[in-house]
């Protein structure tokens, strides 16, 4: 076994890794970039290397430094976790020709199993059956169009390197092809520095299930069973489970065969998964989607219901030990589930988002894998998940309950996240009977639900200045005699918060007694979770869900009103994300019409559109490419037509 193992990798994952390090006495190295240097995978790791910048081309994603962090460390070998390096065949033979050993395949097998359309012809060759399309190497535009023609719609364009949902467009009749085309080869590009294109019939119904495979270095291939990922949303995965609810046990048997039969037949060594599309209505008729050559995210539901540690099973095959275990030596048990935490928000289209945690209570008898905690800041330079949670029962229905709570019992306040929107979803009876395709997310609409007046009662005090720098300017509402009664407007509601420090000393508590009214209503207090206040945002946790208000004080908001009247008839675009501006698609005087693109803005390996919202003249562009912006930054100004 190794003693000293450097992980190429950052946030959840890494710290899941050295957290099996330890375990078996081994010495974790990590690396960092100038943006993770607190990070938490910093602090735990035994040694840590800068490598360099924020951006990850410049840090997790430079395969020198990351190989001469190896050699300075005197690393054995490397972990590449999942994302950045991870099936990057290139890294994988630097490593081999560095004498460092790369934990998962050969780069042979990354390169054969990365290619999409390599991948489908060597699953044609060991006999398991693959979805319809063309998969011809190097397709320009035409021959992509052509083959969506000849195909039929809706059609599924896919990048042919690279996974996760990266570039992946659905394709419907009356949709811009070239505009779709260009969009996702752009991405590809970006995520996977390849921009080639395959085309494939799109499944009805599909629900997406994967075996996950393991092999050594003797010829032994085992399967640690299936993965139910149906519940997903642009591709990428929201809650996984195992095993399916879909597949009975037949059925289950001759699709892990096949996935264990592609592995064997290719020679695969260590972890991998191997993705089926399944049709609803007919599980017989999976079809092989793609091999991801690394750890997959859900990896642990596997663990819970088998009882073992993948990464450590992937640091004994790298090191040359036989897996020990024969198919029938693997036992499972019970039901598990994993529900993603992303730094998103579900009410601005699942948008990603960013700032400093201010509050992170992670909920009990639950696992949770997470790579962040209060203090933490959450920046658009990487994936925008933050933490997993995962619960394991003896049924389905159990796990679901016990995720679902586990869910409401968590807190995040600094950065909105899709906690609640978790929780909800895990309420549809869809979900819970297990009648779900990929699709079913898109018909989802996230829930807004604003704090009760009793929640607003309870949070109050917290916008109660802590102190003030001067009598007139410190904002509490001071005055001679007593203090004036405090005057909010908070999540669409008047609030009022009085405090009578007269009251509370007669009582003999020795505190000032606080009253509040909601909309000039006396309100009782609930019991709150929790509740914070930044100086912009208030944040309430009550009943189990988050909320986050922007509290304006009635006199302010009066003032801006007044002094914001003459801008009757201009529109702001502001940036829908932090993140980096990609493309202007307009400059100042130009004439534009409703849903006409304005700017692109990338973020988190996404991109969004920012549009008109109603013809006009660009009055003035402030954002230049290349610009980093945070949420809401003025991107352009537009005088819209028909307003004054």
């Amino acid at each position: 076994m190794f003693d000293r193992v450097l992980v190429a990798n950052r946030g959840e994952i890494a710290v899941r890794i050295l957290r099996t390090l330890h375990r078996l006495d081994i010495t974790g190295i990590s690396v960092y970039s100038d943006a993770d240097a607190h990070a938490r995978h910093v602090r735990m790791a035994d040694v840590a290397v800068r490598l360099g910048p924020a951006s990850p081309r410049a840090s997790y994603l430079d395969m020198d430094r990351v190989l001469e962090a190896a050699e300075a460390t005197g690393a054995q070998a490397i972990h590449p976790g999942y994302g950045f390096l991870s099936e990057n065949a290139a890294f994988s033979r630097a490593c081999r020709d560095a004498g460092l050993v790369f934990i998962g395949p050969s780069p042979e097998i990354i390169a054969l199993m990365g290619d999409k359309i390599a991948a489908k012809r060597r699953a044609v060759e060991s006999g398991v059956p693959i979805v319809a399309g063309c998969h011809d190497d190097d397709m320009d535009d035409e021959a992509l169009v052509a083959a969506m023609g000849a195909l039929g719609l809706p059609a599924l364009l896919k990048p042919a390197a690279g996974g996760g949902g990266k570039g992946m467009r659905i394709v419907r009749a009356g949709d811009d092809l070239l505009a779709l085309i260009a969009s996702a080869r752009r991405e590809a590009r970006a995520s996977f520095g390849d921009d080639r294109l395959l085309v494939e019939r799109y499944v009805d119904s599909p629900r997406h299930i994967e075996v996950q495979v393991i092999g050594d270095r003797h010829g032994a291939v085992v399967h640690l069973g299936e993965r139910e990922c149906t519940l997903q949303r642009r591709y990428q995965k929201v809650i996984e489970e195992a095993p399916s609810a879909l597949l009975d046990e037949a059925t289950r048997q001759e699709l892990c065969a096949a996935a264990v039969r592609l592995a064997r037949d290719v020679g695969y060594v260590n972890a991998g998964t191997v993705e089926f599309v399944v049709p609803s209505e007919r599980p017989g008729d999976f079809a092989f989607l793609e091999m991801n050559t690394r750890l997959q995210v859900e990896h642990p539901v596997t663990e819970a219901v088998t009882g073992l540690d993948l990464v450590e099973l992937q640091l004994r095959v790298a090191a040359g030990e036989s897996l020990g275990l024969s198919q029938a030596d693997i036992c499972f048990s019970g039901h598990a589930m994993e529900a993603r935490v992303y730094a998103e928000d579900p009410l601005r289209g699942y948008l990603p988002t960013g700032g400093q945690i201010l509050q992170w209570t992670e909920p009990q008898g639950v696992r949770v894998d997470s790579g962040v905690g209060a203090g933490d800041v959450v920046l658009s330079h990487y994936d925008p998940m933050l933490a997993k949670v995962i619960a394991h029962a003896s049924t389905r229905i159990e796990v679901i309950e016990d995720l679902h709570a586990a869910l409401r019992e968590m807190v995040v306040f600094g950065v909105v996240t899709n906690i609640d929107d978790l929780a909800d979803l895990l309420e549809d009876p869809r979900v819970r009977t297990g009648d779900m395709d990929t699709g079913l997310l898109s018909d989802h609409v996230p829930r807004h639900i604003p704090p009760t007046p009793p929640a607003l009662a309870a949070a109050a005090p917290t916008l109660l200045p802590a102190a003030r720098d001067t009598l007139w300017a410190g904002g509490d509402a001071w005055r001679l005699g007593g203090p004036a009664a405090q005057r909010w407007h908070v999540a669409d509601r008047d609030v009022e918060i009085r405090v009578d420090d007269a009251t509370s000393a007669e009582a003999g508590d020795g505190a000032p007694g606080i009253t509040v009214r909601v909309d000039d209503e006396a309100v009782s207090a609930s019991i709150i979770e929790a509740a914070a206040y930044t100086g912009e945002h208030l944040w309430i946790h009550a009943d189990g869900r988050h909320h986050v208000a922007t509290p304006q004080r009635i006199r302010d908001r009066r003032m801006r009103a007044i002094v914001g009247g003459h801008a009757a008839g201009r529109w702001s675009a502001r940036s829908p994300m932090p993140g980096a501006i990609i493309e202007i698609c307009v400059h100042e005087g130009d004439a534009v019409a409703a849903g006409d693109p304005l700017v692109i803005v990338e973020a988190m390996k996404m991109e969004h559109t920012v549009r008109a919202p109603g013809p006009g003249v660009v009055v003035s562009v402030t954002a230049a490419v290349g610009d980093r912006v945070p949420l809401d930054a003025p991107l352009m100004d537009m005088h819209l037509e028909g307003t004054p």
